[in-house]
């Protein structure tokens, strides 16, 4: 979207966490294990890992297990405000100098009916979705405000990453021109 080509690179970091942190440092912790995880394979590059939580009544929500999770989590964001957080790590392959960032935003989801959530979860999006939603995709009419960055909800804060990349020494409008590759993890 911002014009600087990637490779996505697929990690197998673990996710699980003791639950002990708050959800900033969960999304920071786990952005960066991805990060260094995918790094270490590579000999040289710059590695973007990223992770989205959703965030209710103080409980964390990740991807559903199950289409009857996807209902339990959208019947719980109906007609309420949530946050977002997205973790964001670069990671230098070749250095292995590193910067972690997270970033919150606000999303207020429009009341749904049981007919709606049933049609939603049966369209397969919410399964691999923080919060069982995608604001970009099929959920998009559900989502009746954010406050603050929207790609944060989709999974990536451009405007926070474009920042990191500048501090960590690197001219994102470079990136764009000269054709250097940056690699991203789901």
């Amino acid at each position: 979207m911002v014009g600087i080509p990637f490779e996505q690179v697929v990690g197998d970091a673990p996710e699980e966490m003791d639950g002990a942190e708050g959800p900033a440092e969960h999304v920071r912790i786990l952005s960066r294990r991805k990060a260094e995880q995918v790094a270490r394979g590579l000999s040289s590059g710059l590695v973007i890992g990223a992770d989205t939580v959703v965030v209710i009544d103080g409980d964390i929500l990740g991807k559903p297990k199950d289409a009857e999770d996807a209902a339990r989590m959208l019947s719980r964001l109906a007609g309420r405000t949530h946050e977002v957080f997205t973790g964001v790590s670069l990671v230098s392959a070749d250095t292995g100098a590193a910067l972690s960032d997270a970033v919150r935003t606000g999303v207020v989801i429009r009341r749904m009916s049981e007919a709606d959530i049933r049609r939603y979860v049966a369209t397969g999006e919410p399964m691999d979705k923080a919060g069982a939603y995608a604001a970009q995709g099929m959920a998009a009419p559900f989502v009746e405000r954010v406050n603050g960055c929207f790609y944060n909800v989709v999974g990536l804060p451009l405007a926070r990453l474009w920042e990191m990349l500048q501090e960590m020494g690197c001219d994102p409008w470079e990136m764009r021109q000269d054709g250097a590759a940056a690699r991203r993890t789901p």
